[in-house]
């Protein structure tokens, strides 16, 4: 079976590039590729040691988010970064989808929290940010708290979009208010 789920994903990535709905059709690489030991087609944080991960927030350590979002091409926290997020069942799929870099750990990788166009109003663990550029279709954004992803430079695809101060301020009041971070 190991091998039909191979080949079923090699073809879903060559008809979809492995992008999920609403990802951009064309995407501007401004970020280095794959890293050594990602297979070819394979965007960029699904394998290899820039693979994106999520992590437990409450073990990470101490964390200080600023807003300090820099149109260079790199990674800033306030900025929104697309990278393959692991989907929750941690059963090795996932996909290309928009995050939130919220801080920069001392060891060079990046703490962000996952975005969603799905409807979460007045749901406690998700922060409404509404439409952005990282959304070509324009649709409102929330910010899922509970999803908090460890994200390596190589394993980013591009850069989206900055977030406006005031929403990047409501999105860490509440991080720090739910997981104790500065």
């Amino acid at each position: 079976m190991g091998m039909l789920a191979d080949l079923i994903k090699t073809l879903s990535d060559a008809l979809g590039n492995g992008r999920g709905r609403g990802a951009p059709s064309a995407p501007a690489q401004t970020r280095p590729g794959p890293s050594a030991g990602t297979p070819p087609g394979s965007p960029p944080g699904e394998f290899g040691p820039s693979a994106t991960v999520e992590v437990d927030p409450h073990r990470v350590g101490r964390v200080r988010m600023r807003y300090s979002p820099d149109p260079d091409g790199a990674p800033d926290p306030g900025e929104i970064v697309w990278t393959w997020v692991p989907f929750e069942e941690n059963n090795g799929r996932g996909k290309d989808r928009p995050v939130l870099v919220v801080a920069v750990e001392s060891s060079g990788t990046y703490l962000t929290v996952q975005l969603t166009s799905k409807d979460h109003d007045g749901e406690g663990d998700y922060v409404s940010i509404g439409a952005g550029g990282w959304d070509d279709q324009g649709r409102p954004s929330w910010v899922d708290l509970d999803r908090v992803i460890r994200v390596h430079e190589a394993g980013m695809r591009r850069e989206a979009a900055a977030l406006p101060r005031p929403d990047f301020d409501r999105v860490t009041a509440r991080l720090r208010e739910r997981y104790g971070w500065r």
